[in-house]
């Protein structure tokens, strides 16, 4: 079995797209999307059409959850943006989608960790600098979960880990390759590409693999299009790679 891993794709039409045709090329049997879809200053409305119509196996990640709870003068310029663009089929489908799925006896799929869609993973942070998580760390994020393989997103940090018996995958993000946030503390996040980021995991006969996949598109005109949004940090962002 051969699954293609998306995640926070962030409302980044042409990166989407861009991935979508790798992945064709290259062949999946499957293609999961792990949340966070559509927030931000790009094509919202336009990115969930896209993914409604795709087929995909979709997740919601908190940017999800946020937007659906959204209250008037509440949460960032990027809900609030991904928020009044939709329409009721959007927000519809997005009801549709679950927090973590099951996919199969081997593969476990969240957004964050098992026990929260906003919660790192396979990183930590050490005041204001992400590192690596130890192995006691992620132990305690999992919960108890043990599958073979376990994909999670959230972090936009491409990353694969061996813990006991599992393949722990972070496939990285789609769409926004470097951000800043102040939860739970002021840090940044950054890839150093402004590349669109996803990954294979493949089942063989010695057991679960991992292929991370980088691939060019048009960044410039996203990033143009964050410009005109009023959105410099998200264009210093998509034009190279790390936050501003």
């Amino acid at each position: 079995m051969r699954i293609a891993l998306v995640s926070d794709i962030h409302g980044n039409l042409a990166a989407l797209e861009a991935v979508a045709a790798d992945i064709r090329r290259r062949g999946a049997d499957q293609v999961v999307n792990l949340g966070d879809n559509l927030s931000g200053p790009l094509l919202p409305r336009e990115t969930a059409q896209w993914l409604m119509a795709s087929g995909w196996l979709s997740l919601a990640g908190n940017h999800e959850r946020q937007v659906l709870e959204l209250r008037p003068g509440r949460g960032g310029p990027s809900d609030q943006y991904a928020h009044a663009q939709l329409a009721e089929a959007e927000f519809t489908w997005l009801r549709t989608l679950k927090a973590w799925h099951r996919f199969s006896n081997d593969i476990y799929l969240c957004h964050g960790s098992p026990r929260s869609d906003h919660e790192y993973l396979l990183e930590t942070l050490d005041g204001s600098t992400l590192r690596l998580a130890t192995a006691a760390e992620i132990s305690d994020r999992l919960g108890g979960e043990h599958s073979p393989v376990i994909a999670c997103g959230h972090t936009h940090v491409p990353r694969a880990v061996r813990q006991s018996a599992s393949l722990l995958v972070n496939p990285g993000s789609v769409g926004l390759q470097a951000y800043s946030d102040d939860h739970p503390v002021p840090h940044a996040v950054q890839t150093g590409t402004p590349d669109a980021r996803y990954a294979f995991i493949e089942q063989r006969a010695d057991g679960w693999h991992c292929e991370h996949i980088c691939v060019p598109y048009d960044y410039a005109a996203m990033a143009a299009l964050a410009r005109r949004r009023g959105r410099p940090d998200w264009e210093h962002a998509l034009l190279t790679g790390y936050a501003a």
